[in-house]
């Protein structure tokens, strides 16, 4: 069975698969990818403005593709964007949980509804679309992703909700991975590093506001497109885990083994970083 499944897997032409967060950033660089592999597709976004630009880009790859302005956050939505995918292609073969943000701010100073916000888009938001779209995914025996991130193996400081949310993501895609492991159901979740879009610049500040301004040399991290072709490879080869950036895949590892020293390593990094609230 599983020989049978990877194969037909191989080529994503005619695959039905759901993106969120596909406004920008992983999400609109794993849709052109999708695109260009020939899948037909469901962005959905808050922004329906940016999410249309993104769309008619992908259909000059000759693919279907609908969008379907969602939040998130809001159970209903994440089921609307589920239902309205069903009715338009019948099925669901590929769900990329990729809506996101980040924070900074140490707990100390932060206030609870930040951490709130991080885990009702981060965690929940992925939780309500896999829920929904979970009976359609049995059938095609297809794919689920959690856009998650090394802050999901490894606390960040001055990041409390952004890890705590990455390592609930971590946790809920292992258990479903495991709970489904002989119904054909494919779990992957991509940990990239520090990688190149708004997400720094639209995390929020200690009081919930955007920071508007990336602490970090964008140009110097993994492009997007980059962390969306080793999204798909994943797809296709059904991996259960990719770590990505060789700092991502040595702390991680290093973190089994010395964690102490780790600690003190991830803290020097962050105080680093242009204004840190470790400072």
């Amino acid at each position: 069975m599983h020989e049978d499944i990877a194969k037909a897997v191989n080529s994503l032409k005619g695959k039905i698969a759901i993106v969120t967060g596909a406004s920008s950033g992983i999400g609109k660089a794993c849709a052109l990818k999708l695109a260009e592999e020939g899948a037909q597709l469901v962005l959905a976004a808050r922004n329906t403005t940016a999410l249309e630009v993104v769309a008619l880009d992908c259909k000059a790859f000759g693919v279907e593709v609908i969008i379907i302005r969602t939040d998130v956050r809001t159970e209903s939505d994440c089921k609307t964007l589920i239902e309205e995918s069903i009715a338009r292609f019948g099925g669901i073969d590929i769900l990329i949980n990729n809506a996101g943000m980040s924070m900074r701010a140490t707990f100390e100073d932060v206030d609870l509804k930040v951490l709130k916000t991080l885990m009702d888009v981060n965690f929940w938001g992925a939780v309500y679309c896999t829920k929904y779209a979970l009976p359609y995914l049995l059938k095609s025996k297809g794919t689920v992703v959690g856009i998650s991130s090394i802050a999901g193996f490894k606390g960040l400081p001055a990041r409390t909700g952004y890890s705590a949310s990455k390592f609930a993501l971590n946790g809920f895609l292992e258990t479903l991975r495991i709970e489904n492991m002989k119904k054909g159901l494919h779990v992957l979740i991509c940990a990239p590093g520090f990688t190149a879009s708004n997400i720094r610049n639209t995390a929020l500040s200690k009081d919930g506001k955007p920071q508007s301004e990336s602490p970090l040399q964008e140009s110097k991290l993994m492009s997007a497109e980059a962390v969306a072709a080793k999204v798909i490879e994943g797809i296709k080869k059904r991996k259960k885990i990719i770590v990505l950036t060789f700092i991502g895949k040595l702390t991680v590892l290093l973190n089994k083994f010395i964690p102490s020293f780790m600690d003190g390593m991830v803290y020097n990094h962050m105080a680093k970083e242009a204004d840190s609230p470790l400072k």
